[in-house]
């Protein structure tokens, strides 16, 4: 059973529809990208999972059924507008909403301690949240949301703020809470996040689900319109299924003709002489599938 179903879910503020018949599922032990431009419908479909908001039509099952009080305590939200107490020290202020969330003070000052040394906070424990930097901010927020050691964690923009050292750190620690199980639902506009972290994704554009699936499987099935090859001698002037050449250094990019397959360019140049030392099926970004996605409102899967 998925730890989330979401099941045909739509949402209407007044003549603008913020979700339109929108359906997924995430996995326990799954990292989960949730995607999309900004006003897509990303922030009220969370929202509506975490019973904020309630959907005009359609289902959600969390932990399976419906959102109750005690399911709250098992999850994990790192919102994108942040809301920690500024004049608050720091440590106090984490051990104060850790207990919040049903830990003991003695356990949540425990627990705060370990996550600040960890996090490189320690030291800066008794400063007020408004002392520290935006970086240490969002690390903070990280510590809220994952000290009382939830079972889904829904974290938005997690690596907002956050230098190459700290944002690693981040990395690995959602991998670890992957692999322990732990059900994550992660939201950015960083693709290139996304393209390390994620097991499978969802992408949503004016309200309606346009990508959904595994991450490897939709990266090819966009892919067969380009192919880099490097040969040992010139290519023919005119090749059939081939709409550009571009060089790039020691390769080629050949741009396919739209239905044009790498397989038939293939066996046209080998039929030509052309001795290739490399001949790949070029594998598109993350980034070039979202744009096309967006802009040209295609679906996939």
């Amino acid at each position: 059973m998925p730890t989330i179903a979401v099941d045909q879910i739509s949402k209407r503020f007044g003549q603008q529809i913020a979700v339109d018949n929108a359906s997924f599922s995430v996995e326990s032990g799954e990292i989960f990208a949730l995607l999309g431009p900004n006003g897509a419908g990303k922030t009220t479909t969370i929202r509506i999972i975490l019973d904020i908001f309630k959907p005009d039509s359609g289902t959600i099952s969390v932990m399976g059924g419906p959102m109750t009080e005690t399911k709250k305590d098992r999850i994990g939200y790192l919102p994108e507008e942040r809301g920690l107490y500024q004049d608050v020290q720091l440590d106090r202020s984490l051990i104060y909403l850790a207990t919040l969330k049903g830990l003991s003070a003695v356990e949540a000052a425990r627990r705060v301690d370990a996550m600040l040394r960890r996090f490189d906070l320690y030291d800066d424990r008794k400063k007020k949240i408004k002392e520290l930097s935006k970086g240490m901010q969002q690390k903070a927020q990280l510590i809220v949301t994952l000290i009382h050691d939830p079972e889904l964690v829904i974290i938005d923009e997690p690596f907002s703020s956050l230098d190459p050292v700290n944002t690693q750190m981040v990395k690995d620690l959602l991998r670890e809470e992957r692999d322990k199980g732990k059900c994550i639902i992660m939201c950015t506009h960083q693709m290139h996040q996304v393209e390390e972290l994620a097991d499978r994704l969802v992408l949503i554009n004016q309200g309606r689900v346009m990508l959904y699936g595994g991450l490897k499987e939709i990266r090819r099935s966009y892919s067969g319109q380009e192919v880099h090859v490097h040969a040992l001698n010139d290519l023919p002037a005119n090749l059939p299924g081939v709409q550009s050449v571009q060089k790039n250094n020691s390769d080629i990019s050949l741009h396919l003709e739209p239905g044009a397959s790498p397989q038939a360019v293939l066996q046209n140049l080998v039929e030509r002489g052309v001795q290739l030392e490399k001949f790949e099926i070029a594998m598109p970004t993350l980034d070039e599938i979202f744009i096309q996605v967006v802009t040209e409102g295609g679906s996939q899967g």
